[in-house]
């Protein structure tokens, strides 16, 4: 009895853990919806830089004229914002110019703190069981999240660019179905993001993640819904392919620069070989069990090839650094959030030379990845019942030196046999154990 209070108590974390007195609020949350207040008022004066392209977008979706309609994306290859961000402009549109765009702005930065709290969710679901500190989990969001929001704010306010918003919020939302091993919403959240900004397509691996067997359903999910979104306008117009190869400036500053690309705009292979390397890398991760890296080497393959350098491009850095510093490892201080946030936002802002932030970024983005995919990590291991919380062999109720191969392309679910295939739970078994399982995801 006293054993498995023990371990109870390990997997619960307590009830109380963090709360503000009697409120259903985490001390963590309130100090980084505070942070984000802060930062909103700081940067609102001169935000919505790029809120006109939204406005105008969905007025060309939604009115068919100057070009619009199913033609948009064939006369406006500008544009590069998918229709479902385009409809959820849309919804700001029976307001004021400033109103409208003062809201979005209130909206997008909610959806940051949104995501804060799907990431702390995900990383108690995924340890739930390895007697991992509550409390030090919520500390490693905080430090984490206040690195994150400056990034955010610099996205969803200064920018005032929803289509990347969108598109790393329901990758966040994926990341959370996949923990949760919900097949078909990782698919649906995927697609989600790809019909938001077309570049998130390099998160795709996440599916990897998911169990053999689940792979072709998810996949099929993902295409259905990014073909119900996107083939009407190509289908529409075969002009709309013109979106594709539309070209930007290759800035001093970019990492192409350093590559040795001097092209002055963007290369006819630039594109395809960020999608190209994006999805290579997130492969690489799922294969050698880094999965929470699959959106951290997916935005370094954009920054990496990419010809411009808007300081926006480092919130899709600073979701994939947050998500290794919360799931992939279990270290208390998140450095990789830090490091990301001095170096390419920091470096933006203080260093003068072109040149040296190119070098900054290639550094970044090289070591990083490297990190991820190489440096020895720690895998997570479930507290056997009946040892009192402390485990023998692989995990609980295994003898010793039992060998288990690991699938290295499926999520491995920490309630199972570290090793072990993944499992779950049989219909109307486990009541207790996914109580408590509930119960530790929604205090996170």
């Amino acid at each position: 009895m006293r054993e498995a209070s023990a371990e109870e108590g390990a997997t619960d974390y307590g009830s109380d853990t963090g709360r503000i007195w009697v409120l259903p609020v985490r001390r963590h949350h309130a100090l980084l919806f505070a942070w984000t207040v802060l930062w909103f008022v700081i940067v609102e004066p001169s935000g919505g830089f790029s809120w006109h392209y939204l406005r105008e977008g969905e007025q060309l979706l939604f009115t068919k004229q100057g070009g619009g309609g199913l033609s948009l994306y064939a006369h406006h290859p500008e544009l590069q914002i998918g229709p479902v961000s385009l409809l959820a402009a849309r919804l700001f549109s029976p307001f004021s110019e400033h109103l409208g765009q003062v809201l979005a702005e209130g909206t997008m930065s909610v959806l940051g703190l949104v995501m804060l709290v799907l990431v702390g969710r995900t990383a108690a679901w995924y340890y739930r069981g390895t007697g991992t500190n509550h409390r030090r989990l919520q500390q490693r969001i905080l430090i984490a999240g206040l690195a994150f929001i400056p990034m955010w704010i610099e996205v969803s306010v200064r920018f005032a660019h929803m289509d990347d918003v969108l598109a790393l919020f329901f990758t966040m939302l994926a990341v959370h179905a996949l923990v949760r091993h919900k097949p078909v919403a990782v698919g649906i959240f995927l697609a989600l993001a790809v019909d938001s900004k077309p570049w998130a397509i390099s998160f795709l691996p996440l599916l990897l993640a998911l169990p053999r067997q689940y792979w072709w359903r998810t996949f099929l999910w993902f295409c259905g819904l990014v073909a119900i979104v996107w083939l009407p306008f190509y289908l529409g117009n075969l002009g709309s392919m013109a979106a594709a190869k539309f070209t930007i400036p290759n800035q001093p500053a970019s990492s192409l620069r350093w590559l040795g690309v001097s092209d002055p705009s963007t290369p006819v292979w630039d594109r395809p070989a960020q999608f190209a390397i994006g999805l290579g890398l997130g492969a690489l991760a799922v294969r050698r069990g880094r999965w929470p890296a699959v959106v951290l080497v997916g935005a370094n393959a954009r920054i990496l090839l990419d010809p411009s350098v808007y300081t926006y491009y480092s919130a899709s850095i600073l979701l994939g650094t947050l998500l290794w510093d919360a799931v992939g490892q279990r270290r208390l201080v998140p450095w990789w959030s830090w490091i990301a946030l001095a170096s390419l936002y920091g470096g933006a802002l203080l260093v003068p030379s072109d040149s040296a932030k190119g070098m900054i970024r290639l550094a970044f983005v090289v070591v990083s990845t490297a990190y991820v995919l190489l440096w020895p990590t720690k895998r997570p291991r479930r507290r056997g019942r009946g040892t009192g919380g402390r485990g023998r062999g692989a995990a609980g109720g295994r003898r010793p030196g039992t060998a288990v191969e690991r699938p290295t392309l499926a999520l491995t679910p920490v309630n199972a046999p570290v090793g072990g295939a993944p499992t779950v739970p049989a219909p109307g078994g486990g009541r207790r154990a996914r109580g408590r399982a509930a119960a530790v995801g929604s205090r996170t």
